[in-house]
């Protein structure tokens, strides 16, 4: 951002709360999900944040990470695909972007599934299949590319000094339980997560995901916030504290 756009963003922001009243904040999320964080970072008053962005997707467009490297924090954005790999490490230059997907297991490639509607990229052959035949003829599967995998313990072993990340966004069409079942809980407390947790079902209606819910409950979070799509949880002993 140059000089000229930064001053020009900082009027308008007083501008705007001069005749409505009301702080203009923006939101890069798609349902407000980085907003409602950033209220909990205010009130928990953290100085220090950091955040593990796994299927990070597109750098701003519905990012629910991007708020957050705009005010000066930085993390680890995980994206396995290509293109979009490429357009994070462009415009995200302070973070660390891993061009690799994250499993139970490590391995030297899969099969990833690249859809003509990115947001929908699986590694999951059956949620390909599935996302395809429910969406009648409006999504297509582009091609295929072979991946490399690496576990979430070990991506923040290597890029967190020893420290869990603050924040972890989780949104990997058909493996977010599969990546939380092998979460290290016990080694790493992130305090807050962001997971997609509603399912689309082959007759158009959509489903909350109770085996998160139970996942994270299991493990010590609740829910703290619900945008339908996404739930923000936190940790249970986080929350009880004050500030």
């Amino acid at each position: 951002m140059t000089l000229v756009n930064l001053i020009s963003k900082k009027f308008f922001k007083r501008v705007y709360r001069k005749l409505t009243g009301v702080s203009y904040n923006v939101s890069y999320s798609q349902t407000g999900e980085d907003l409602i964080i950033d209220l909990v970072i205010d009130a928990k008053k953290w100085k220090e944040f950091t955040y593990l962005d796994i299927g990070a997707n597109d750098p701003v467009l519905f990012n629910n990470t991007y708020k957050f490297y705009e005010k000066g924090y930085s993390g680890v954005c995980v994206e396995p695909d290509p293109h979009l790999h490429a357009l994070l490490s462009k415009k995200r230059k302070r973070d660390t972007c891993l061009n690799v997907g994250v499993a139970a297991k490590p391995a030297e490639g899969v099969d990833f599934y690249i859809m003509d509607q990115p947001e929908l990229n699986t590694f999951s052959a059956e949620e390909a299949a599935a996302l395809v035949k429910n969406a009648s003829g409006t999504l297509n599967l582009v091609k295929v590319v072979r991946i490399p995998l690496r576990t979430v313990e070990t991506i923040i072993d290597e890029h967190f000094n020893g420290k869990a990340p603050v924040f972890v966004n989780l949104d990997v069409e058909g493996l977010d339980e599969e990546i939380l079942q092998h979460f290290p809980f016990d080694r790493y407390r992130p305090a807050l997560f962001c997971i997609e947790t509603v399912h689309y079902t082959e007759d158009a209606s959509s489903e909350k995901r109770q085996e998160i819910f139970q996942l994270m409950e299991a493990n010590g979070y609740e829910p703290f916030a619900d945008t339908y799509i996404n739930t923000i949880f936190i940790d249970k002993q986080l929350n009880k504290k004050k500030g």
